[in-house]
């Protein structure tokens, strides 16, 4: 397995300029949006309440200014000035998620909301009419109420309901989509909806609650790839995956063996918790089990806080991806943190501090968005030596702005265009199988804690006007000009 401390990279050549590369043929350009963050319609047409309307209705000052995802971009009702938005830029690709209360109100196939399907149809069938490619999630962040209470992703039975729904949409919109994601994100649900309890369902079981979701996480994700692949595959010819988020991260001293080894720890806590597993071994990096293992027995436990997999399930885990789907924004650097506190953490587990270095610039209205492009083109070569040189696609990226956000962001689109050249260096210089790129986000939405106040959209929305204008950023004009092009051009590389 490569090392996330010693990674070697080669050097641009002599007079190699990212405007006289073009992107592979075919590349796929897209941006990304989530059901809960732009559609709004919260209770419309028998939409079912999913754990972000709770969380966000119940106050406390946990989202920013108690906002919410009531009404957000509107696209329940106003998907079709999306779909301008889309064309605008001459999108290739474009991801949403499917919001699984809207399809199924109480989240299982008792009741199937007939408007929730149309709504979706028409929004695949716009997309190919105008030769852009679906690419949908399943899940992001939005899990119907009714099945947290009955235990949510904590409750062993979510596996089965989960790939029943899975199931169900493979059904309805598979003949026309090809590229599905199961599970966005399983780390942040795990980590901060189980764990911290500071995103929905606001659950705080430090040391233990992360841990047991997530293992369900997996198990739901392998069991929806094996029915795709055994009941749908050969007939809608489609590939399956699940979005993995992860920083990059260097040691904080490269000289220092105890922050190259808590570096290694930090890479497995994040990434490699998921991929590990599923694209790998089937089961958990062995250095976050002996970890866990260790922190249990020292605080008192039996046996180890991390769950295991039986052996028919690591099998059944192992190779459920048909490509590796990445979320990055950002790069740490890490030293060692000795774990001295006797109550359960996943932190306390990992025994690695992130550090922000501050010579790197921040992106405006995300005071944890360092912008550290290069560090993206190391995750791309550690992934493509760690994991067996596969087809990767870039499911997120992205820089916000604070709010008001300047429609003339120049300052953002060179974050944009210096990450897209450290990109083109992965694939043509480090033989990285790149074959995507989605801009996190089409649109400014709710982002999740942040409300409105922080805004990743190509396109600005006037939150406070009732019809929600579509204005394209610089950024959208620019990005726009690079997929023309499938290449980065001299007026892009010279703003």
């Amino acid at each position: 397995m490569a090392s996330a401390t010693t990674a070697s990279f080669a050097p641009a050549p002599r007079g190699w300029h990212p405007e006289d590369i073009s992107f592979p043929s075919g590349f796929a350009w897209g941006a990304a949006t989530a059901a809960y963050q732009v559609e709004g319609g919260w209770n419309a047409d028998g939409k079912g309440p999913n754990v972000w309307d709770t969380f966000t209705h119940q106050g406390g000052d946990r989202v920013f200014k108690n906002q919410t995802g009531d009404v957000a971009c509107g696209s329940y009702t106003l998907w079709e000035e999306d779909l301008k938005c889309i064309k605008q830029l001459g999108l290739t690709h474009y991801r949403f998620s499917l919001s699984w209360s809207r399809l199924l109100p109480d989240g299982t196939t008792g009741f199937i909301n007939q408007k929730g399907v149309d709504y979706y149809d028409k929004i695949i069938d716009d997309l190919l009419a105008n030769s852009i490619v679906p690419m949908v999630t399943l899940y992001h962040f939005d899990l119907p109420q009714h099945l947290e209470d009955q235990g949510g992703w904590s409750s062993d039975a979510i596996t089965e309901v989960f790939d029943s729904y899975a199931q169900f949409c493979f059904r309805a919109f598979g003949d026309r989509v090809k590229l599905w994601v199961t599970i966005n994100e399983p780390y942040v649900v795990a980590k901060d909806g189980y764990e911290k309890g500071i995103v929905a369902p606001g659950i705080m079981e430090p040391g233990i609650g992360a841990y047991r979701t997530a293992h369900n996480m997996i198990k739901a994700h392998a069991k929806a790839w094996h029915s795709y692949d055994l009941l749908f595959r050969e007939k809608q010819h489609g590939l399956v995956s699940i979005a993995l988020n992860s920083d990059w991260a260097e040691p904080l001293d490269p000289t220092c063996l105890a922050d190259q080894e808590a570096t290694k720890r930090y890479m497995a806590f994040c990434l490699d918790w998921f991929a590990e597993p599923i694209f790998i071994s089937g089961d958990y990096p062995a250095i976050m089990k002996s970890q866990i293992s260790v922190m249990s027995t020292k605080q008192g436990y039996l046996s180890s806080r991390l769950p295991e997999f039986t052996e028919e399930e690591k099998m059944t885990i192992k190779g459920t991806a048909d490509f590796f789907s990445l979320n990055y924004y950002t790069t740490r650097k890490v030293k060692r943190q000795k774990n001295t506190h006797s109550e359960p953490s996943v932190s306390g587990d990992r025994e690695a501090e992130q550090i922000m270095d501050h010579s790197w610039p921040f992106a405006a209205g995300s005071s944890w968005l360092a912008v550290v492009p290069w560090g993206l083109r190391r995750l791309l070569k550690y992934i493509k030596d760690t994991y067996n040189n596969p087809i990767i696609y870039i499911t997120e990226n992205g820089f916000s702005q604070s709010d008001p956000a300047p429609l003339d962001d120049t300052q953002r689109w060179k974050y944009f265009r210096l990450t897209l050249q450290e990109i083109l260096k992965a694939i043509s210089l480090d033989d990285v199988h790149l074959k995507g790129y989605f801009v996190w986000s089409l649109l400014d939405n709710f982002e999740w804690t942040c409300g409105y106040s922080c805004r990743f959209g190509l396109f600005h929305v006037d939150f406070e006007n009732p019809a929600l204008p579509r204005v394209p950023y610089r950024s959208a004009i620019e990005y726009a000009k690079v997929i023309s092009n499938n290449g980065l051009t001299k007026s892009t590389e010279e703003l």
